[in-house]
């Protein structure tokens, strides 16, 4: 395989896109069968280790939170995935996409950030069926503890 093959390769993996590192901690908020699986795996890949779930009692590099419109308030379950990861330390949101069981209207996404603090830096096509959104806290926004 040519170098170029395999630069092209690490960027086709969903988890590398996203930004993950090798030994990030990253807790995964939301989980239920309807999750993408090759996402998973590849941030478990890319970290080196499994991802931790909403018991985990530590402070996480970054918080993946599967989120559908039936889940209940945005801006609580953004609160709570802020209340244990670092300021700066990212946020991915991932909704369902448009016309997709579960569809979180952008604007509901934008309204629930900034309620919860968080500014959005960006969205993207995260999985074949999830749309991503990557939040995060204000540098020097007054401190959650």
């Amino acid at each position: 395989m040519s170098a170029t093959a395999g630069h092209a390769e690490e960027r086709t993996n969903p988890a590398e896109r996203l930004g993950f590192q090798p030994e990030q901690v990253v807790q995964e908020i939301g989980y239920d069968d309807d999750v993408d699986q090759e996402l998973r795996e590849s941030i478990e890949e890319i970290t080196g280790q499994e991802l931790v779930d909403e018991d985990y009692g530590d402070v996480a590099d970054a918080v993946v939170l599967w989120f559908r419109e039936s889940d209940g308030d945005l801006t609580d379950a953004l609160v709570d995935a802020t209340t244990m990861i670092d300021e700066g330390a990212p946020v991915w949101l991932l909704t369902p996409k448009t016309g997709r069981e579960g569809y979180v209207e952008p604007s509901e996404i934008g309204e629930a950030s900034q309620t919860a603090g968080l500014s959005q830096t960006k969205s993207f096509n995260a999985a074949k069926d999830w749309t991503g959104s990557r939040l995060v806290t204000p540098k020097g926004a007054p401190g959650k503890r």
